[in-house]
């Protein structure tokens, strides 16, 4: 995508297939969110709005008053945060409370919050009653650019991160972008790794357009902001689509994922997801870099563009053997190989089931002493 080109960046279209197609709607207010959802449900639809405890005192009550205007019922419920409740046991506690409040197959469940928020409330839609609709309503910046879109629900199980889940495509995605504005910072950065993720692994172009504009990204410009959105939801709206249940190109969204969900269970969620993903969009590159698909000027190009947001390229990682090993615990195991995306240049990434244990083991170092450079 061209600066140039004129392209209506309100509203995008997944079309995974003809009976789950949705739009991703971007504002910056709630203000058009009953009308969005009335489009949908003309007649009026009772709503579950699903939250946790940081996002709840401060969107709650604007939402819950919106979708009052064109619901016959509107109730909440409240997660407590933290990835450490991504689990069966509060997933319980969701379908006794749809259950005790005689939710039916009607019901519109409404996910606000951030992805733990998101890929709870889908995996709910998708198993209660066999499946009832939902909408994202993401409001960090990782749920708004990742999480929110392309249907992966979930929950972690016994630390292993997202082990159980279902595909469930939303009817909607409401993003608001105002709401960025009371993401702490260090949220914020995080979640700006998987914007440097879709650039890497497909479009050089958003790459040099993310340099070009990161005093305006770093002092949180909405309009900026709002074009950023925007082209990563697109990056990964071709991906989806033509892979909408990760059966190939798909996985290419792991980028950085291998090692970084290692490095995330080896030190039992303390760092944020976005942290170890640029951990682990590093050490890919090392990797790819080591095999002869990068230049090490590339790599270095890659590593230096992290720190420039503000991310890590380092971190003690004194057992490198022990997060190895947990690699082979990842979900996206195929034959007993690890597919690791690698990649040929700044945006192309491509799928490799060669790495061996000692590539991963010698990037592991890299990222151990990459300060002392």
């Amino acid at each position: 995508m061209k600066e140039t080109d004129q392209i209506d960046m309100s509203r995008l279209t997944v079309k995974c297939g003809t009976k789950s197609s949705y739009d991703i709607i971007y504002k910056q207010s709630f203000e058009a969110l009953p009308a969005e959802v009335s489009l949908l449900y003309p007649d009026k639809v009772r709503i579950c709005v699903i939250t946790d405890s940081n996002v709840d005192p401060l969107y709650s009550q604007e939402v819950t008053d919106k979708l009052e205007s064109i619901s016959s019922s509107v109730m909440k419920y409240v997660i407590p945060a933290g990835e450490e409740h991504k689990n069966l046991d509060e997933i319980n506690k969701i379908y006794r409370f749809l259950i005790e409040n005689k939710f039916d197959r009607k019901t519109l469940l409404v996910a606000l919050g951030g992805g733990v928020v998101g890929d709870m409330t889908g995996y709910v839609a998708a198993t209660f009653l066999r499946g009832v609709d939902f909408v994202q309503i993401p409001t960090t910046l990782l749920a708004q650019v990742d999480s929110s879109i392309g249907g992966k629900t979930g929950v972690d199980f016994e630390g292993f991160k997202n082990m159980i889940g279902a595909f469930k495509m939303p009817v909607l995605v409401y993003v608001n972008l105002s709401t960025l504005n009371s993401l702490p910072g260090r949220q914020f950065v995080s979640g700006f790794a998987e914007v440097m993720k879709s650039a890497l692994l497909k479009d050089e172009n958003f790459y040099v357009w993310l340099i070009d504009h990161s005093y305006e990204i770093r002092d949180m410009d909405l309009d900026t902001l709002s074009e950023m959105v925007y082209r990563c939801d697109d990056i990964k709206r071709m991906i989806v689509e033509k892979d909408p249940y990760e059966k190939k190109d798909r996985a290419l969204l792991n980028l950085g994922h291998t090692l970084g969900h290692a490095i995330e269970k080896y030190y039992d969620f303390k760092f944020l997801h976005g942290e170890c993903v640029a951990l682990g969009c590093v050490a890919a590159a090392f990797i790819s870099w080591k095999k002869e698909f990068l230049s090490k000027e590339e790599f270095y190009e890659i590593r230096d563009m992290f720190v420039l947001f503000g991310l890590p390229i380092s971190m003690d990682l004194a057992d490198t053997a022990r997060i190895v090993e947990l690699t082979k615990n990842d979900k996206k195991m195929a034959s007993g190989h690890v597919k690791f995306i690698l990649l040929k240049k700044i945006g192309k990434a491509f799928i490799n089931e060669e790495v061996t244990d000692e590539e991963m083991s010698a990037a592991l170092d890299e990222l151990n002493f990459a300060e002392g450079d």
